[in-house]
This record gives C-alpha cells, sequence and structure tokens, in this order.
C-alpha cells in the first residue's frame, strides 16, 4: 500500500479540541511500526506530539493475537491510556496525556496528544557519553526500580488484569515458550539458516523451558524498554514512551531487553535476585522474536529496510549460537 503521512491539515481539528491551537507543521517521528507519532508545531510557538492508531500507519500485514494474549503486541488507544494511568499512578514518568479520542470525528482514526519532551533520547544521551548522560542513566535507574517494584496479581496487560480479566496461557514461561517455538517455524519459512537449524532450536527451547521452576510474583514492565524508548525533560528526566505493551510480567522478560539494548552501561540497572533459568530462556526467546518479526516487516513496505536486516542477522546469529551456530 502507498502510505501518505498526515499533514498539520489532517491534523488541525484535533490539535484545536486539545489544546485550542492551529498547528503550523505536522512531521512524522521515525521508528514507529504499529502507530504514528507526529510533533506539532503550534501557532503560539509551542509544541505537542500526537499518537494516531490506524491501518494506514501499520507497518504489520496481520492483525496481533488477541487481548487476552499477555506478549500481544501492545497496540490501540485504550492500552495507551491504561498504561499511561498506571504508570501516572506509580509514579513513573511519561509523557502527560493531554486528550484522547476514540470518536474518530476529528481525524479517521484513534488519537491521542501527549506533552512534547525536549531533552531528546537516553539513546541520544548515551551516545555523547558525558557526564549528563551518566546522571540520565542513573535516574533512569531509579525509574525502572520504581517500576518494577509495582506488582501485579496475575500477569497480562495492565488493561485486562487491573480490570479483573484473567489472562489465558498457564504461566509467563509457558507463554514465552510457545511464542519461541512459533518464531522458529515463522522464521524458518523465510530463511534457509533458520530452517536448517529448527529441529536443534526446537529441542533447545524446551530444554531451557523444563529447567524454570513455577513462580506467582509479576512485575510491572514495560516490555520493550530500550533507551529510545525512554525521553528526557529539558531538566534530564526520563520518561517512558511506547507504553501500550505495560504489562505484569517476569522481571527477567525486562532485564533480558535492557541488557540487549543498553550493552555495556546495562551493569547500572541489574538487580539482584534474577532467575538465571528464566534469563537464559527468555534470551533466547528474544533473539527469535527478533528475527521472526523484522523478516515479516521485510516482507511489507516498512522503509528503514537497511536496519531491519541488520537485526535479523544479528539476532539470528545469536540465536544460532544457543546450537553451536
Amino acid at each position: 500500500m502507498t502510505r501518505t503521512p498526515l499533514t498539520a491539515t489532517d491534523l488541525a481539528p484535533l490539535a484545536r479540541a486539545a489544546l485550542g491551537r492551529t498547528p503550523l507543521t505536522a512531521t512524522r517521528l521515525p521508528g514507529g511500526t504499529r502507530k504514528g507519532v507526529y510533533r506539532l508545531a503550534l501557532d503560539d510557538g509551542s509544541t505537542a506530539v500526537v499518537y494516531v492508531w490506524s491501518a494506514a500507519e501499520d507497518f504489520w500485514d496481520a492483525a496481533p493475537p488477541g487481548p487476552r494474549d499477555p506478549l500481544t503486541p501492545g497496540t490501540g488507544l485504550a492500552l495507551f491510556t491504561a498504561a499511561h494511568d498506571r504508570l501516572t499512578a506509580a509514579g513513573v514518568r511519561t509523557p502527560r496525556l493531554l486528550y484522547a479520542d476514540a470518536t474518530r470525528t476529528l481525524l479517521a482514526a484513534d488519537a491521542a496528544v501527549v506533552e512534547d519532551l525536549t531533552g531528546g533520547s537516553l539513546q541520544e544521551a548515551l551516545a555523547g557519553d558525558t557526564r549528563e548522560a551518566e546522571a540520565a542513566l542513573d535516574r533512569f535507574a531509579d525509574l525502572v526500580a520504581r517500576l518494577h517494584a509495582q506488582r501485579g496479581p496475575a500477569f497480562g496487560s495492565v488493561a485486562l488484569v487491573d480490570n479483573g480479566v484473567v489472562p489465558k496461557g498457564g504461566s509467563c514461561e509457558r507463554l514465552v515458550t510457545e511464542g519461541a517455538l512459533r518464531d522458529i517455524a515463522a522464521s524458518a519459512a523465510r530463511d534457509r539458516r533458520i530452517a536448517a537449524a529448527r529441529d536443534e532450536l526446537d529441542d533447545v527451547v524446551a530444554e531451557l523451558a523444563s529447567a524454570v521452576r513455577p513462580r506467582s510474583r509479576f512485575s510491572l514492565v514495560h516490555g520493550e524498554l530500550g533507551p529510545d524508548h525512554v525521553l528526557l525533560t529539558a531538566q534530564g528526566q526520563p520518561a517512558l514512551v511506547d507504553v501500550e505493551g505495560l504489562r505484569y510480567f517476569d522481571v527477567e522478560w525486562e532485564h533480558v531487553f535492557l541488557r540487549l539494548r543498553l550493552g555495556s552501561h546495562y551493569p547500572r540497572l541489574r538487580t539482584a535476585g534474577l532467575d538465571e533459568d528464566r534469563l537464559r530462556l527468555y534470551r533466547l526467546a528474544t533473539h527469535l522474536s527478533l528475527v521472526a518479526g523484522p523478516l515479516r516487516l521485510l516482507e511489507g513496505d516498512f522503509p528503514d529496510r537497511v536496519a531491519l536486516r541488520g537485526i535479523v542477522e544479528h539476532h539470528l546469529r545469536r540465536a544460532l549460537e544457543f546450537v553451536g551456530g
């Protein structure tokens, strides 16, 4: 399909309803695959950010699993507002929600308007390797500790669990194991190297899963918490974005992703008491997910294809290391 970014004219009714201002420009920010993110420059010199959920803004070629699946990709206005409210209640900074609209009368899509944080991302700060970046990393570590200190009565999306809905799946490790096996099958159909190692990968997933002992403690986790999903205020305070996947889950799931994305900066965030068996299973599952997902996107029209191919190659090599490849 041909995708045309929204314009200031398209977003003007929403901006006037939300902010009482008229947008002069609307710029689609890069990186989003399931929603459009637009920065508005308004007629009073201020800025704001608009999130847009619609088929035209979603680069995935099929609907995700149902909302009762705790590992379903987080997308949609309802998940966003539930996550925003839960984080705010926990004292975890996220851009302030200024307006939410599900009527589709101001725009032919669900949309939300949030404050624009102007300090850049944590990823950009860490690339500078300055004293300010180290201070931002310390503040981020404190924010993550506050996030993970929150507990839930079951695992699953906060939009469901906080409303008393019991997700399906049996356990966190079972959900991750089943997802890993699906990712192997999907990738094997698209890449000959995974196809050649499919049986071995299936076996090692089963072996790692068998070592994980039952647990009934669930922490609040972001789900894809990397430095690109952390924006900084003008004062250098971190705030979480892309929060629709917020859920109660094993904290090891988050730590695998944090370690992968933060690299040498990760030791600042590592905590005691993590389950090494869960970490091993979840590490392989994450690599497999980061092969299967980008391979699917490469079949569509996602624009940054070089970056996607690089992600596939890196995580494919890491996954094959588990079977001696």
